[in-house]
């Protein structure tokens, strides 16, 4: 009898021991969340669909086109400080197609001189963007007889 409560007793030992050995080195099985900081972008941006425009704004009571980029950019995930006029915006990233846009590049567009870097906006997803219009931060489609005639160009400033 002697010999079989001891045995008990090394038995719960090593079980305990094993599950405390699980619960601080893990149990070999790691899973993990990945975030997808260009989509990440993009949710942030259409938090903000409906704040007012205003010249040279760059918070929420008011924002101008580059001053809304920014702010998204600096409260998103990415935690990015980006330039504050959308033309040296554009000076940043790497260059990429329509065809390669994503979620969270930015697009950019020649509102006043023609082929100048004028307006800026985050791309949102199936050939929309979201941006601080004159109408206020908007979902817009790219396709908008409008914004293509006056697209430029998109950058890429998340890897």
């Amino acid at each position: 009898m002697v010999m079989n409560v001891s045995k008990i007793r090394w038995t719960a030992v090593f079980v305990i021991l094993s599950l405390l050995a699980v619960l601080v080195f893990g149990s070999g099985s790691s899973a993990s969340a990945t975030v997808n900081y260009g989509q990440e972008v993009a949710s942030v941006a259409n938090k903000y669909v409906g704040s007012p425009y205003k010249y040279g704004g760059t918070t929420p009571k008011g924002f101008d086109a580059s001053g809304f980029t920014q702010f998204v950019y600096k409260n998103a995930a990415t935690k990015m400080t980006i330039p504050r006029t959308s033309a040296d915006q554009y000076k940043k990233g790497k260059s990429i197609s329509r065809s390669q846009l994503q979620p969270g590049d930015l697009v950019f567009y020649a509102t006043g001189t023609k082929g100048k870097v004028s307006f800026v906006a985050i791309y949102n997803k199936n050939g929309t963007f979201i941006g601080a219009t004159s109408k206020g931060v908007k979902v817009v489609k790219m396709s908008d007889t409008y914004w293509k005639d006056r697209y430029i160009g998109a950058k890429r400033l998340i890897k």
